[in-house]
């Protein structure tokens, strides 16, 4: 089977993925057992893609092995940087995705942001979406992709609505 771009992520009610500084403290809330399908998700991957500021986030909050330490970690960046266990990328993303695709391997998930999210749907190289709907509205932020002319069709695969009012919606895209 051949292995998908995945993005997995929460979403507010109004259609961000955090505040405009970049704060996801509307997250800071119980989460149902299951953890709305986490720990089954990251069995499904064994690579990670990170955006640059998404990266420097996950630094200061632990550092990416603090989501995974058996996955690929590679961070999208245009200034070149070395760190353990991460490889730094600044290959155009359609290069970067078939090489990726031709090795054996899971799925890979794309870990954000909005820049990264939408120059992998913009290069056609986003194949699944995976949004929690949080049951907040944040008013302003940065949104799920950066902005651009688009016209993108998607195709529900499923839908969940979880007890404390989340709502996992999740779309292929067809390439």
């Amino acid at each position: 089977m051949a292995r998908k771009f995945i993005a997995y992520l929460a979403i507010s009610a109004d259609g961000f993925i955090a505040r405009k500084d970049g704060s996801v403290d509307w997250l800071d809330r119980p989460h149902p057992k299951g953890a709305y399908g986490m720990p089954a998700f990251l069995k499904s991957i064994d690579t990670i893609i990170w955006g640059r500021k998404t990266y420097d986030w996950a630094l200061s909050h632990g550092g990416p092995a603090s989501i995974s330490t058996t996955a690929k970690h590679y961070v999208f960046s245009t200034t070149p940087q070395t760190a353990p266990d991460v490889t730094f990328v600044n290959t155009p993303i359609p290069q970067f995705a078939k090489n990726l695709r031709r090795r054996a391997g899971a799925n890979i998930w794309l870990m954000g942001g909005a820049g990264l999210f939408g120059s992998f749907l913009d290069a056609n190289q986003l194949d699944e979406i995976i949004l929690h709907v949080i049951p907040t509205a944040i008013g302003e932020g940065i949104p799920l992709f950066s902005p651009a002319k688009r016209t993108v069709e998607m195709k529900l695969l499923s839908s969940r609505r979880f007890a404390d009012g989340v709502v996992r919606l999740h779309y292929a895209i067809p390439r």
